[in-house]
């Protein structure tokens, strides 16, 4: 095997494939980067059993094969590399990188061990890299971290021919997010459930990568996996299984009291607040007509309080407390100008939303339900 190729092309395309490699593999190969050579495509592939990652771009092909090489230490290579064209070969049982002046050689690893790269499922549609990268960021923040408990720790893909859908939860908030799409069947109908951690991981390597092709595939050999197509680049991963609880069961049906707040405002004033608690204190929110006054800490702690003016629709004051990390959470999913926090009761969840004027309406396209928390004065 050998191939030229420009250095900036070659170290993009490496990097990219290496960045969902195992920190610590389990088994060696699983640290390995699967280079194919043929012709004048060179394809570099990674898989650990749950994530696999394929890209290709063209080359100077001069003698075709296939090789297996330590992904990070070509990814560190690369990156310190000058800006002319890289020779990658095979020669003498090792693979031989040069660029300039400079020249490396690395170990091969047994091509015969590494597993079997799964089946890329057909898409079943298509959607904005970047308006995807957003959605996941949105509402992974809601997921649980903890992937003892596997189904708290995904997100929920609902797929319809009209929309599709992504949520998360841990218990004690809900992020939903809801966008258009583009399938390639009418009634369509379809439901995922990827690693938090994971999607994220995808939907960041493919974001500005114009339109993304999505694949699903519930009944594969190999286990049910999504795929996320792009610009010659390739992402699976496998499926969580369970059934996700009826989460959306949890929104009201109608919520009488409101606020309407500047959001940036509201975000600096808790982080302010904040400064007196720890990272996970509650912060007490005052509503009143026309005011908002923010307080954390109480007895002989550090006490904080910050007023701001508000919107306040309820036919009487009103006290509710958040724990002030989710809160900001929610708040830092938003990217509009103010944010509505509709209420029930000061003892049920909230639900926040997005509005771009202070009397326009909300969109529904993101709302983060968020549990109170109960206080003891």
């Amino acid at each position: 095997m050998k191939f030229v190729v420009e250095r900036d092309i070659f170290e993009d395309a490496i990097s990219w494939t290496a960045r969902t490699l195992p920190a610590r593999p389990a088994v060696a190969v699983l640290g390995g980067v699967w280079m194919s050579a043929k012709a004048g495509i060179v394809t570099l592939s990674s898989f650990d059993y749950e994530v696999s990652s394929r890209n290709q771009f063209e080359a100077e092909v001069e003698s075709e094969g296939e090789v297996l090489v330590s992904g990070k230490m070509v990814a560190n290579i690369c990156k310190q590399l000058p800006k002319k064209p890289v020779t990658v070969e095979m020669e003498g049982g090792k693979v031989s990188i040069s660029c300039g002046a400079s020249s490396f050689q690395l170990a091969v690893m047994p091509l015969d061990d590494y597993p079997a790269l799964p089946q890329v499922p057909e898409a079943v549609g298509e959607i904005e890299s970047g308006e995807f990268a957003r959605a996941v960021a949105q509402v992974s923040r809601a997921a649980s971290s903890d992937e003892a408990l596997p189904l708290l720790a995904t997100v929920r893909m609902e797929l319809s021919d009209s929309h599709l859908t992504l949520m998360a939860t841990d218990r004690y908030r809900l992020a939903v997010r809801q966008m258009d799409w583009q399938p390639k069947q009418t009634d369509f109908s379809a439901d995922a459930l990827v690693k938090s951690r994971i999607l994220s991981e995808m939907a960041k390597a493919l974001s500005g990568s114009g339109e993304i092709h999505l694949g699903l595939e519930n009944s594969s050999e190999g286990g049910a996996i999504i795929a996320l197509e792009a610009g010659g680049r390739k992402i699976t991963s496998q499926l969580t299984e369970g059934d996700y609880p009826p989460v959306t069961s949890l929104f009201p049906k109608e919520a009488p009291i409101k606020a309407v707040i500047r959001r940036e405002e509201l975000e600096q004033a808790i982080k302010r607040v904040s400064l007196v608690t720890d990272r996970s204190a509650q912060i007490r929110m005052n509503f009143a007509e026309g005011t908002l006054t923010l307080e954390a800490g109480q007895g002989n702690d550090a006490q904080a309080h910050e007023e701001m003016t508000c919107t306040f629709i309820a036919d009487e004051p009103m006290m509710i407390v958040f724990d002030s990390q989710y809160l900001l959470d929610g708040l830092g999913a938003l990217d509009s100008d103010y944010v509505r926090m509709s209420f029930t009761h000061p003892t049920k969840p909230a639900v926040i939303t997005g509005q771009e004027e202070l009397d326009g309406d909300d969109s529904q396209d993101f709302r983060y339900l968020l549990m109170p928390i109960r206080y003891s004065s």
